[in-house]
């Protein structure tokens, strides 16, 4: 079977595959709209045979911050395969196939959202992050004191700027998430979302909602607060409807500290995996990225060998030192730590600690080793909270 880009006489082909697929109409009106998107953003490729698309893959070019650096990030989005083509090995050769446009392309790192957690663990992909789903009552809306900022609806035009500040400041300081462009924005995050955003005394952006109120239930799809102060402001809105709502349901990160300041922090939390990461091009990916060097001057370094299945160019010994990085093919080293393209992209986003992985014998090395590793990778927390 040959993987082939897919020219726009195929698009039409792509819509109605990933209509029967995922059990939704795309309405004639849309079509033309749909067709310019996937010219506009999207890279599509599949499987042809006798003329009839069978299987196909959306690659679509982003990136997300790991902290303060950029990395270019290939999502993977609409796989899909007829039924009576499945299990032929067509999805795999479209993931192969995809690692490698995404070399060539400088993507060094690629996210998707798993129908399947394990069928896409085969293939290097592992978990990014955990959502938390958060349910109260309006008996759970206790307002926690004044604030000396102040809340806006958002309603101009020229807030616009204001969340997109507050997003980037606070999308550094986690790993993994989307560097929303404009458009971006206004089709994907905000839409028809209502919005409200805190300032502070100096009438500096701090933190804003999005959320929607719906026969007497209130959802926040983004509550980002730069600090407690922001937190507590929103907070505070949210109460502030409590004559209007009889449920609210919040999505924010794992381990977000503020629901342990609430009244009753006893409250429904439901836990998900969400969207999933995989290291495409390890050497690039590894010159980028910003290890925690205790002392500059000395040279200090760990040996990580790598086992990819699917990418042959990520396989062996990997030098990382405060002075470059080195990929070694046949090196023979003691002091190696041995672990797979999942354990590397997990680790190194920060779902899972050195030490964890140690643990549960996900990494073999020696225990100074993971010690020193555990030292050099910074605790960013790992978040994502966009869809494609």
């Amino acid at each position: 079977m040959e993987v082939i880009k897919l020219a726009e006489q195929y698009y039409k082909e792509a819509i109605k595959l990933s209509e029967y697929a995922f059990q939704y109409k795309v309405s004639e009106e849309k079509i033309t709209e749909r067709i310019e998107t996937l010219n506009k953003y999207h890279q599509l490729f599949g499987i042809v045979e006798q003329e009839e698309l069978i299987a196909k893959l959306h690659l679509i070019p982003f990136e997300i911050y790991i902290g303060q650096i950029k990395f270019k990030m290939g999502g993977i989005a609409g796989v899909a395969t007829y039924p009576e083509h499945r299990r032929n090995g067509n999805v795999k050769e479209m993931l192969i196939h995809s690692l490698k446009v995404m070399k060539a392309q400088g993507q060094t790192i690629s996210m998707l959202h798993p129908f399947s957690i394990p069928f896409y663990r085969k293939y290097g992909w592992e978990v990014l992050s955990n959502r938390i789903k958060i349910t109260m009552t309006k008996n759970d809306l206790y307002m926690l004191g004044e604030t000396k900022g102040y809340v806006k609806r958002y309603v101009q035009e020229n807030q616009f700027n204001d969340l997109q500040n507050t997003y980037e400041e606070f999308a550094t300081r986690f790993s993994g998430m989307l560097v929303r462009h404009n458009e971006w924005w206004k089709k994907n995050v905000i839409d028809d979302l209502k919005g409200a955003i805190y300032y502070d005394v100096l009438n500096s952006p701090k933190g804003y909602l999005l959320y929607s109120i719906k026969n007497s239930k209130m959802e926040i799809e983004e509550f980002i607060a730069l600090d407690g102060e922001a937190k507590k402001g929103l907070w505070n809105f949210i109460c502030q409807h409590d004559s209007m709502i009889n449920e609210l349901v919040i999505t924010t990160y794992d381990n977000d500290p503020f629901f342990f300041s609430i009244n009753n922090p006893m409250i429904k939390t439901e836990l998900s995996p969400y969207f999933m990461v995989r290291i495409v091009d390890v050497i690039s990916f590894l010159q980028q990225y910003q290890f925690d060097w205790p002392m500059m001057g000395i040279e200090q370094s760990v040996i990580l060998k790598v086992t990819d299945n699917f990418a042959n160019w990520n396989e062996g010994f990997f030098k990382v030192s405060n002075e470059k990085v080195i990929h070694e093919i046949n090196a023979n080293k003691e002091d190696v730590i041995n672990l797979s393209i999942n354990a590397l992209s997990a680790m190194l986003l920060g779902y899972k600690r050195p030490k964890e992985l140690f643990e549960l014998g996900i990494i073999q090395c020696k225990e100074k080793e993971m010690i020193k590793l555990e030292s050099l990778i910074p605790k960013n927390k790992p978040f994502f909270n966009d869809f494609f």
